[in-house]
């Protein structure tokens, strides 16, 4: 069979906002073919495939919806990360 499936990833040194780098890539049979990462600002594709599809989405919504992850998803999940290890060390 083939696999399909994207990785979702929050690195960061602090809670805050410019401290963290929301990055999302997909893979095909463990293959990344495209990446979005918040420090580049848009997606980037390593093959072929990636690159189409790398342009046609910084070209439309995709890219626009995926630079406010950073902070819709990891700065609101860093802070609940962040304050339960601090209450508990």
């Amino acid at each position: 069979g083939f696999l399909h499936y994207v990785v979702t990833d929050c690195e960061f040194n602090s809670s805050k906002l410019n401290d963290i780098e929301f990055t999302q890539s997909y893979y095909y049979n463990k293959l990344e073919y495209v990446r979005f990462s918040s420090s580049v600002g848009k997606f980037v594709g390593y093959t072929e495939y990636g690159i189409k599809n790398a342009e046609s989405w910084n070209n439309g919504q995709e890219v626009i919806s995926s630079r406010g992850e950073k902070e819709r998803y990891c700065f609101h999940n860093v802070g609940i990360f962040t304050e339960s290890a601090l209450t508990k060390s």
